[in-house]
């Protein structure tokens, strides 16, 4: 089941447990927006280069609609239109004021010079400036992308409506950016992980951890789960796995990381087949990576007690009923993951003020959102008597319904 299917297939069982009229149901599906457009470029060689771009802006009941923009050869409408919709019910899980959006352009950075992509970028920026803004639609980075990407869309978008920090999130500090939004998803991650842990009588300092994923999620979700006294064990990302059983030495493997070192020739571990990672024995398992790696063919063999769905949409629905029959508790990527779009918010709100908080100000207030959003999740599991995903579903899906009814948009 691909992301769009899983994402709707969600959505509407929130729905059936909330009892929302059809309309209204219907409606809260369908994009508010759905936008594509021809970027043509010229390249360094004097060639002209076509892409195609896309944005679909899901909601906006709740506030502007916020969401990345990703640069990949294989940006899929189906795709961003499901990322567009997780975003609309990741935001009302966090309860920042805002509705869900997701771009992207077809294209393979690694192929493109810096100039290129600055073209590409400025070119797309053109294109759909009068479709985003600080009250409309704030993008942000995402797979392919960085803050000097939305550098160029500040700058690109500021030459037709005027300094505009805030029509971007996940911007360099020197243009508007916040300080804590580099580890805010992997920050987010460790405090899911920490409440979800406490519910149980738990807690980092002690577990065992396996992490998917070494990038900028998922090596600060080491880094600050190896602060709290977890012990992460394995580790694996595209260039291989490896494991400790004694735990890794996550600074030592920072280090050899920053020099260039792949995770594989790390001296301190054993390097594992990659198959194996994802049910390798452990407390917590974290996705980090890619979707669907939970599949009906794996989840049987999955030994983690509980999962932290760091990746957006880590776990196929088959995978689900499997591992929720085999007593294992997910944390759905709704809310484990929300810590990015929690401090996008925060940033916007500094923009918007003119006034800059400090670093420690940032964890303290997504600390509190992290945990405040866990305690919601929990109080509508037990009214809906659902699982962890479906209170996340539901929590989000009641909170934008709430919001357009309120508008009166259900006709």
């Amino acid at each position: 089941m691909n992301a769009l299917a899983a994402t709707s297939r969600n959505f509407r069982q929130a729905a059936r447990l909330l009892g929302l009229d059809s309309k209204l149901e219907k409606s809260l599906l369908i994009p508010f927006r759905e936008i594509k457009v021809e970027c043509t470029i010229p390249k360094d060689d004097g060639t002209l280069a076509s892409f195609i771009g896309f944005r679909v802006q899901h909601d906006n009941a709740r506030g502007p609609m916020k969401g990345g923009i990703r640069y990949h050869p294989e940006v899929d409408p189906d795709e961003v239109n499901a990322l567009a919709q997780l975003m609309t019910w990741k935001t009302a899980v966090a309860a920042v004021p805002y509705g869900g959006a997701k771009g992207g352009i077809g294209c393979s950075p690694g192929e493109l010079s810096r100039s290129e992509l600055e073209r590409l970028t400025r070119v797309f920026t053109q294109k759909i400036h009068d479709l985003i803004g600080a009250h409309t639609d704030v993008p942000a980075p995402d797979m392919g992308t960085n803050s000097q990407t939305m550098a160029w869309i500040l700058d690109e978008y500021s030459k037709f409506h005027g300094h505009s920090p805030a029509v971007v999130t996940g911007k360099p500090i020197d243009l508007g950016g916040s300080l804590g939004r580099d580890a805010a998803t992997g920050r987010g991650v460790m405090y899911a992980t920490e409440a979800l842990l406490a519910e149980h009588g738990k807690s980092i300092s002690g577990s065992t951890f396996v992490i998917q994923g070494f990038g900028n999620v998922g090596s600060w979700a080491a880094q600050l789960i190896h602060e709290k006294g977890g012990k992460v064990i394995a580790l694996g990302d595209v260039t291989g796995s490896i494991r400790n059983k004694n735990g890794l030495d996550i600074p030592a493997l920072m280090k050899h990381r920053n020099e260039g070192g792949a995770l594989k020739d790390f001296h301190d571990a054993e390097a594992m087949d990659s198959s194996e990672l994802l049910v390798h024995e452990c407390d917590v398992l974290i996705p980090c990576a890619l979707g669907g790696v939970l599949n009906r063919e794996n989840a049987p063999d999955v030994k983690a007690k509980f999962i932290i769905e760091a990746a957006n949409h880590p776990t196929d629905p088959e995978a689900d009923e499997i591992l929720s029959k085999k007593g294992v508790t997910v944390l759905p990527d709704i809310y484990a993951n929300s810590g990015g779009v929690i401090v996008s918010y925060f940033e916007w709100v500094q923009n918007i003020q003119g006034f800059m908080w400090d670093e420690e100000k940032v964890n303290m207030e997504l600390h509190k959102y992290m945990n405040s959003a866990f305690q919601h999740i929990k109080a509508m599991c037990k009214s809906q008597d659902c699982n962890l995903r479906m209170g996340a579903f539901t929590l989000g899906v009641n909170r934008v319904a709430r919001a357009t009814l309120l508008r009166g948009w259900e006709a």
